[in-house]
């Protein structure tokens, strides 16, 4: 039995997803970011973390990278050529997606006030519309590595999500095809109903 800490409204919603996919069980401490909770697990006090017997694992792509590998599921075996494209695609999607989108929540809420410098957001906005632009001429099939699910559609599916739920630019139109069929999935609409339980 695994254990989620972390909000499904939260990057931990990646967790929750991953765990319908595979059709385990779990339990849920929905606790907030920095709270001493997530700080016993994590001196960062970032969530999610998983918990797996004693041992806690950060960081939500981590997770999903030793979910998929633990379960031989929605992903390419490592070692191989195809995994090795896979995490390109993986690291393109933190650096590129992930991390702009983080930048402007940590200058819109996170961040001590005084701290803030709301002028970026323009800039971050303007940074994904031309890497979601990118990212869509190179989707290989229904998901991102081809005919399957893998780590990265988890990844890219939440922060299109949470771009859309910041103000970010309007999807490409194929990007939005591609989010809407990963939508359908019914472990995506299972995880997402938990964000309002």
């Amino acid at each position: 039995m695994y254990t989620i800490i972390g909000s499904p409204r939260t990057r931990a919603f990646r967790v929750f997803w991953m765990l319908e996919e595979l059709g385990l069980p779990y339990e849920t401490t929905p606790a907030l970011p920095r709270s001493d909770e997530a700080r016993a697990h994590s001196s960062l006090g970032k969530v999610p973390i998983l918990l797996d017997g004693d041992a806690a694992i950060p960081d939500s792509a981590a997770i999903l990278t030793y979910l998929a590998d633990k379960h031989g599921a929605f992903t390419a075996p490592a070692g191989t050529l195809a995994r090795a494209q896979q995490d390109a695609m993986t690291f393109r999607i933190l650096d590129d997606v992930d991390a702009v989108l983080w930048a402007a929540a940590r200058h819109t809420f996170v961040l001590p006030e005084e701290e803030r410098v709301p002028e970026v957001k323009d800039s971050l906005k303007r940074e994904y519309g031309r890497t979601i632009a990118r990212l869509s001429d190179d989707i290989r099939g229904p998901y991102l590595m081809g005919d399957a699910l893998t780590v990265p559609d988890i990844l890219l599916t939440h922060c299109g999500g949470w771009a859309e739920n910041a103000g970010f630019p309007e999807a490409p139109e194929g990007f939005a095809a591609y989010l809407e069929r990963v939508r359908a999935r019914p472990a995506f609409q299972t995880a997402f109903a938990l964000r309002s339980s």
